[in-house]
């Protein structure tokens, strides 16, 4: 089988660099480089790619072995239906390692038709770095690379305002463009830079916050000859995503312009203010996530998939979403069910077997700040207690005893909370243990035995799951 290469397929198309893209990694080339072809193909953008490697040890020589070439597979479920498809990504035009080649990488700040910058170089990756200098070949900090480039874009072109970026970070912080833009500011500051280069990144650059999702296992190791058996040439970077797909990008009228994604069929929402969106993966997606762990290992769920098929827990997370967490939320309603439904789609994804013990990591913490806001939210608007939370509430302080009816649970978090929820159940009390978990505000953030009846609640969920297991506990539960 012939190696993957521009010369062994034909392909002769040379696009002009439009955009640098730090990160080489399986989600930018399943998301970003995706959706760059898409709109290449739709919106007639011919825009090419160079990718620069962000740390010392990466994979660009072995996108520069393929031309830039690989394979995206996506498979997931859309209305109920499982859909396969494989596409050709063609649009990266190179690969640098500004480690290596760092003449190369100023080179792309003289890009004539340059315009964008996106990254994805973890969520570690956007952050200061006091002992970067300007003459490091190159800065070790992504955000301190970045200001090497913008300032030799900005010397090349004599701070022509036509030359300014559109910046883009998909690194998975919240503000990831604010705070990207305050640690450039910083650098500038540090390196003593002059006042015209920072109001040229003021104003001739844009800095854009945004929000990703889609799930890319990556390269299919284990089915790898399965994935290769569809293809005619040998492909090292072949990646594997999620159908589902979804971008929010904070811009205006004047990015719709330059990013014409509205002439795509991808969901791509470029809007004044991304929060909203924001909150609605975590109160839906992630939410739903968090509580259905501990309530579905109880019960003896071991993945994702298995629990929302399943005739109990399945029924139970769907009231989660739809009776108690949507009602807590501002946006369109028909727009929130959209969102929840094509999350249970990704749910029941054949092809991504998502075990619940991977996912059980850190649960109190998760619990904290992706279901108790939507938990306080509902007992603020309907003066009354939402059941399903509340009983998957107390599956989660139930987890943290460490077993179930002679089964060992995957308890995984800090080694102090491990021992401190052991300890609290030493008394067998469930009033006792109930107040003693509920008062832990280093936990939630507040004092939660001061939300009326909840501490009743979760000691009588505690004491029917023990009595009666998890499906009769829940039936006798929301019958009291």
């Amino acid at each position: 089988m012939q190696q993957l290469n521009r010369a062994n397929i034909g392909l002769t198309e040379s696009l002009p660099i439009k955009v640098v893209q730090f990160g080489e990694g399986n989600f930018l080339r399943a998301f970003v480089d995706y959706a760059i072809q898409r709109l290449n193909k739709e919106a007639d953008f011919n825009a090419g790619i160079a990718v620069v490697q962000p740390i010392d040890r990466g994979m660009v020589s072995m996108l520069n072995d393929q031309d830039g070439l690989y394979t995206l597979f996506t498979k997931g479920i859309k209305e109920g239906q499982e859909v396969e498809e494989k596409e050709l990504i063609t649009n990266i035009v190179k690969g640098i390692d500004p480690y290596a080649d760092f003449h190369d990488f100023l080179d792309l700040a003289k890009e004539e038709q340059l315009q964008f910058i996106i990254s994805n170089t973890t969520e570690a990756g956007i952050a200061y770095a006091a002992t970067d200098t300007r003459d490091m070949r190159p800065p070790s900090s992504y955000p301190a690379k970045l200001t090497v480039l913008l300032h030799e874009r900005y010397r090349h072109f004599d701070g022509a305002e036509d030359k300014g970026l559109t910046i883009i970070p998909c690194e998975l912080i919240n503000y990831n463009s604010d705070t990207l833009k305050k640690i450039i500011l910083d650098y500038i500051g540090l390196w003593k830079l002059e006042e015209g280069f920072k109001n040229w990144v003021l104003n001739a650059c844009t800095f854009h916050n945004t929000l990703v999702d889609r799930i890319v296992p990556g390269y299919p190791r284990d089915q790898i000859e399965a994935y290769n058996a569809q293809l005619d040439y040998g492909d090292k970077l072949l990646v594997s995503a999620e159908t589902f797909f979804l971008w929010v990008i904070e811009g205006d009228d004047r990015l719709k312009q330059k990013l014409p994604f509205h002439k795509t069929g991808l969901d791509v929402k470029i809007v004044k203010d991304m929060q909203p969106f924001r909150t609605r993966k975590v109160r839906i997606l992630n939410g739903a996530h968090t509580a259905m762990v501990p309530i579905s290992i109880l019960y003896g769920n071991q993945t994702v998939k298995e629990s929302v098929d399943e005739k109990f827990t399945g029924p139970f997370i769907q009231s989660v979403v739809f009776d108690e967490i949507i009602p807590t939320l501002d946006m369109d309603k028909v727009e929130l069910e959209a969102f929840a439904k094509a999350v249970f789609d990704r749910f029941r994804n054949p092809f991504i077997k998502h075990q619940l013990a991977s996912i059980a990591l850190n649960s109190i913490s998760k619990f904290k700040v992706r279901v108790l806001p939507s938990l306080l939210e509902f007992v603020k608007r309907k003066n009354s207690l939402p059941v399903h939370m509340v009983f998957a509430f107390a599956c989660l302080i139930r987890f943290y005893k460490g077993d179930f009816k002679g089964r060992e649970l995957p308890v995984n978090d800090d080694s102090e909370i491990v021992a401190e929820m052991a300890g609290i159940w030493q008394s067998g009390n469930y009033d006792a243990i109930a107040e003693k978990v509920l008062s832990k505000a280093e936990y939630w953030g507040e004092d939660l035995t001061k939300i009326k009846d909840l501490r009743q609640r979760i000691a009588k969920a505690l004491q029917l799951i023990d009595e009666d297991g998890i499906s009769e506990g829940f039936i006798a539960f929301k019958n009291i």
